[in-house]
């Protein structure tokens, strides 16, 4: 085997096993195939390494399915299906009661009830697309397959994607800034753009590198290609999101939360700040220059 090895961000592989599907790829002792599993817990901390300490890289939401490989002393190894992520999840909030999603979340937050009725005790609290298994409509309510009621209005059936990313993505203002977060309750700049462009069906990978290099086409920002809304913004290490020609949506480390402020003004501050100056615009799939997403 020679050459660049793939990045263990998405390619299941470490010291001691990889997974079955990178046998020739990567060098292991052990290749595992792997078990699926789903996320029945309303978010689960995916790490670098298996402690609570451990850097946070991402959050797997409820609902979710994916991959486990190996199962150690209350930590799982698993790659995430929704973008092929790899890391550390506390086993105990994962099922092998998989179940076919059929709804996601659509508001920001939803409390998932014991019985439908407003007024009994929340049994969670469910944020931005998280995945549901529908069993029937009660009321204003959608019963989960897997126990429990949540309000239908703030639901969508997976069929059904939110109709604009950038209002999506608006709805976060004010959200905690949160290194490797992916909820309401807090989330970092590529988190933000992920949740953003999934709710609108759009496919996006997790962390800001891979959207500068994958997600739509390059613009020549500062030649004949004008900044438009929903265009991608992205600096060293950093994602915004283009609300209009001159203003932008992201999760600030420096004002530590989502807010909204003008792009010439975020421009310099990062570059005042070391940051480095804007390394490149790409507009995302299913944007015209006037910045709206198709419907579907």
């Amino acid at each position: 085997m020679s050459g660049v090895l793939p990045d263990p961000r998405r390619h299941a592989y470490r010291a001691s096993l990889a997974a079955e599907s990178l046998r020739g790829r990567v060098e292991a002792p052990r290749y595992v195939e792997g078990v699926r599993r789903q996320v029945e817990a309303s978010s689960l901390p995916l790490r670098r390494e298996p402690r609570f300490d451990a850097i946070l890289d991402s959050e797997a939401l409820f609902g979710e399915t994916l991959t486990l490989f190996d199962e150690s002393e209350g930590w799982a190894w698993v790659q995430l299906a929704r973008d092929g992520y790899v890391g550390y999840l506390p086993s105990e909030g994962l099922t092998s009661a998989v179940t076919t999603p059929t709804h996601r979340v659509a508001a920001l937050r939803t409390y998932v009830y014991a019985s439908p009725d407003i007024k009994t005790p929340p049994l969670a609290l469910l944020s931005l697309n998280a995945l549901l298994s529908g069993a029937g409509e009660e009321g204003r309510f959608l019963a989960l397959q897997s126990g429990g009621f949540v309000i239908a209005e703030h639901v969508r059936k997976l069929d059904e994607p939110s109709r604009d990313f950038v209002d999506v993505a608006l709805g976060f203002r004010g959200t905690p800034y949160l290194w490797g977060g992916r909820t309401s309750l807090g989330v970092d700049c590529s988190g933000l753009v992920q949740l953003a462009s999934e709710a609108a069906g759009l496919s996006c990978p997790r962390d800001a590198d891979m959207q500068a290099n994958e997600v739509g086409r390059q613009l020549d920002w500062q030649g004949p290609d004008a900044l438009a809304r929903g265009d991608l913004v992205f600096w060293d290490g950093h994602v915004g999101i283009m609300t209009g020609a001159q203003d932008l949506v992201h999760a600030s480390a420096y004002q530590m939360m989502v807010v909204e402020e003008p792009l010439a003004e975020a421009r310099a501050r990062i570059a005042s700040s070391k940051g480095g100056e804007i390394t490149g615009v790409r507009r995302p799939a299913g944007l015209s220059a006037a910045g709206l997403t198709s419907s579907r």
